[in-house]
C-alpha cells in the first residue's frame, strides 16, 4: 500500500509522519510495526501520552467489556458509573495519599482545553487579564494557550496578535550567573516594570517542548511565593511531566508546594485515548453552571482505562520505584551520548531526559539515523537541539538498554559525519 493518500488529502499542518516516513499497523508495549512487518522501538510514546505503553492488556479487556456491555459512550457531564469510578479511583489513590484537596473539572479533551480552563477561571477568580508565562514554555495551540507559548513558529501560526500575556524567564533562561527568580521579583514590584498585576503564574516543572528544562524546588517554591504575595495564582501544567514521567505521579511532589490548579491531559486515560482535566483548589472553583464547557468533556472510555492505571499502577509504591530504576539506567546512556559529543549536556529528570547536542541539525540528523535503524525518536528545544527520549514508563530494560545501543551509534555516526563535511 502506498502513502499517497496521505499527501494528496492530509493536511500540510501533519508533521510526526513526515519525521517518520512508514504505515504504522500495529503497538504493543513499547514496540511498533510497520505495514512492512518491520519492528521500532518506541521513544515517543505519544509525546508522553503513553506513559503506561501501548495498549496495556488490562486496560484494554476493561475497555473492550465496557463497550461489548453497552456502557455509555458519551453523557456530556452527566453523572455515570464510569465516571464515579474514576473519581473514587482518583481520590482514593492520588490525591488522598498526598493530602492535597482538588476538585476535577473535565474539560475538552487535549491539553488545551485545560490551559483554556485554566487562565480563564483565574482571570474570573482574580479579576485580573494577565498571566505570566515563561521563556521556552509550550502550554497548547488554541489562542489562549498559544499566547502563553513561547515558540516564535507556533505562534506566528495565529494569524492575529496573542494578548493578556507577560513572559518572564525560565530558571537558567539567561544563564547560570543570573537569577531569573530574582529578575520576576524584581518586575514584579517596581510598578513602572510595565508587567500589571498578574491573575495567574502558569509554568510546567519541567518543559517538555521547550527542551527539557527541568525547574528546581527553590524556584517553584519561589513562584509559589510571589503569586501569594501578588494575589495571583499558582498553575502547574503537568500534562507532559505529570502521571509518572518524571518519577512521581505529579512532577512537583516533595517540593514543597500546593498549586490552585493543575492541568492534566496526555496519560491521564491510561491509553491514549483523549482525556483532559483541570484541577481546582475547591475554593476556586466558583464557575456558574455551564459556564465552561464542551461536547466532550469527559470521555466514558477514557475513564474506564483511567480508572485501570490508576489501580494497576498507583496504589502502592512499586511501580514508583521501578521508576527511579529506569530513570538511572536512562541518565547512565545518554550520558555516553553526550560523551560522543563535545559540550554536548544531559537536561530533563526522571524519564523524560535528553542530550542537548548544541544543534538543531545535528539533532535532526541522529534521529533521522535512529529512525532508520528502528526507533522512534524525537527533537525539542528553541532550535530542536535536544535529543528527548519519552519512551514508555513500563518499557523493559532489554528493550530501553536496545534503543539506548540504537541512538549511540546513531549519534556516533552523525557525529563522524560532521567531522567529515567539516574537513
Amino acid at each position: 500500500m502506498t502513502n499517497d493518500i496521505f499527501t494528496r488529502r492530509e493536511s500540510e499542518a501533519r508533521s510526526y509522519c513526515r519525521s517518520f516516513p512508514t504505515r504504522f499497523t500495529k503497538a504493543k508495549g513499547s514496540e511498533l510495526w510497520d505495514d512492512k512487518g518491520r519492528r521500532y522501538v518506541d521513544f515517543l510514546a505519544g509525546c508522553s501520552s503513553l506513559n503506561y505503553g501501548h495498549n496495556d492488556p488490562d486496560m484494554q479487556a476493561a475497555l473492550v467489556d465496557y463497550i461489548a456491555s453497552d456502557g455509555i459512550t458519551h453523557a456530556l457531564d452527566m453523572h455515570t458509573d464510569a465516571k464515579a469510578a474514576f473519581l473514587n479511583a482518583f481520590e482514593d489513590i492520588i490525591l488522598r495519599p498526598r493530602g492535597m484537596d482538588y476538585k476535577v473539572m473535565m474539560t475538552g479533551p487535549t491539553g488545551t482545553n485545560a490551559v483554556e480552563a485554566a487562565i480563564k477561571l483565574a482571570r474570573k477568580v482574580t479579576g485580573r487579564d494577565t498571566v505570566i508565562s515563561f521563556t521556552n514554555g509550550f502550554h497548547g495551540m488554541t489562542m489562549g494557550a498559544l499566547a502563553l507559548t513561547g515558540n516564535e513558529g507556533k505562534r506566528a501560526g495565529a494569524g492575529t496578535a496573542l494578548n493578556g500575556v507577560a513572559r518572564m524567564p525560565f530558571e537558567g533562561a539567561f544563564g547560570d550567573d543570573m537569577d531569573s527568580l530574582t529578575i520576576i521579583e524584581q518586575m514584579l514590584g517596581n510598578p513602572s516594570s510595565g508587567v500589571d498585576a498578574p491573575a495567574a503564574f502558569i509554568i510546567e516543572p519541567v518543559q517538555g517542548e521547550g527542551g527539557l528544562n527541568a525547574a528546581s524546588a527553590d524556584f517553584l517554591r519561589g513562584l509559589a511565593r510571589l503569586a501569594k504575595e501578588h494575589g495571583a495564582l499558582l498553575i502547574i501544567d503537568d500534562i507532559q511531566s505529570g502521571c509518572g514521567r518524571t518519577g512521581t505521579y505529579f512532577s512537583f511532589e516533595g517540593m514543597g508546594i500546593e498549586p490552585d490548579m493543575i492541568t492534566q491531559a496526555k496519560s491521564f486515560s491510561g491509553m491514549g485515548l483523549p482525556f483532559a482535566a483541570l484541577l481546582i483548589k475547591p475554593e476556586h472553583d466558583i464557575w456558574k453552571p455551564a459556564e465552561h464547557n464542551g461536547t466532550f468533556r469527559g470521555n466514558s472510555h477514557a475513564f474506564v482505562t483511567a480508572r485501570v492505571a490508576l489501580e494497576k499502577f498507583w496504589k502502592d509504591d512499586s511501580f514508583q520505584k521501578t521508576l527511579a530504576e529506569k530513570a538511572m539506567l536512562l541518565t547512565s546512556g545518554l550520558q555516553a551520548v553526550a560523551d560522543e559529543i563535545p559540550g554536548a549536556r544531559l537536561k530533563g529528570r526522571g524519564l523524560m531526559q535528553g542530550v542537548d547536542v548544541g544543534s538543531g541539525d545535528l539533532a535532526g540528523d541522529i534521529c533521522a539515523r535512529c529512525f532508520d535503524k528502528g526507533l522512534v525518536i524525537e527533537t525539542s528545544g528553541a532550535e530542536d537541539e535536544v535529543v528527548k527520549v519519552l519512551a514508555p514508563l513500563t518499557t523493559p530494560e532489554t528493550i530501553l538498554r536496545e534503543g539506548l545501543g540504537i541512538l549511540l551509534e546513531a549519534t556516533r555516526e552523525a557525529t563522524q559525519q560532521t567531522l567529515i563535511a567539516a574537513e
